[in-house]
């Protein structure tokens, strides 16, 4: 387990790299040891993403039967988790032949730590969703907001991480971008999720 300082200083520099500063590399560990320990970020995003797979699990799970809400939201920890590390073990294949394999190991430390910043940059429009079932167009709006915001972010992070311009890092994100979605949609079939339009577009 990583310390305070450490955690404090990964989030630190992914949040730099999230505002285009390279920089931010810097305050990354990016040894063999930083790229396995930047998976704690997992940890770190936990209790945002678990205020979202519960307020997600109570709408579309049996409200009256806790072990189906339990199992429904078992599953979708698994689709989550999954569509955030899955992808990285794609691009550890086909980073080489693209031309950015000197680079994977940035962008998988940069990635993990500022996926765990989105997590937590996405907690009020689950809090929304959670709290006041009756106002999903209001969440459905925050969370559209928020999500563009993050896009943002994390095609600048991608950019910085890169360095290799604009239009490496933009083939970079939106590769990610797809790999992540068919990750989940997949995972979501697999599992037997269904969820309704106005609740996918928050989660």
């Amino acid at each position: 387990m990583l310390s305070a300082d450490e955690t404090q200083a990964s989030l630190t520099g992914a949040w730099r790299l999230m505002l285009g500063k390279v920089d931010g590399l810097r305050l990354l560990d990016l040894s063999a040891d930083g790229f396995w320990n930047s998976f704690f970020a997992i940890v770190v995003a936990a209790p945002a993403l678990i205020v979202s797979w519960v307020g997600i699990a109570n709408q579309i799970g049996d409200p009256d039967a806790f072990v189906g809400r339990f199992g429904m939201l078992l599953r979708l920890a698994t689709v989550d988790i999954g569509s955030w590390v899955l992808p990285l073990i794609a691009l550890a294949l086909v980073a080489p032949r693209a031309g950015i394999g000197g680079r994977f190991v940035h962008y998988v430390v940069a990635s993990n730590w500022a996926s765990a910043i989105t997590a937590w940059l996405m907690l009020p429009s689950a809090l929304i969703r959670l709290f006041l079932s009756s106002a999903s167009q209001v969440s459905s709006l925050v969370s559209l907001l928020l999500f563009a915001l993050s896009m943002v972010l994390t095609w600048r992070m991608t950019n910085a991480t890169i360095g290799k311009g604009a239009a490496v890092g933009t083939a970079v994100f939106v590769g990610m971008f797809i790999a992540s979605l068919l990750v989940l949609l997949g995972l979501q079939m697999l599992l037997g999720i269904s969820v309704p339009d106005d609740v996918g577009a928050q989660s």
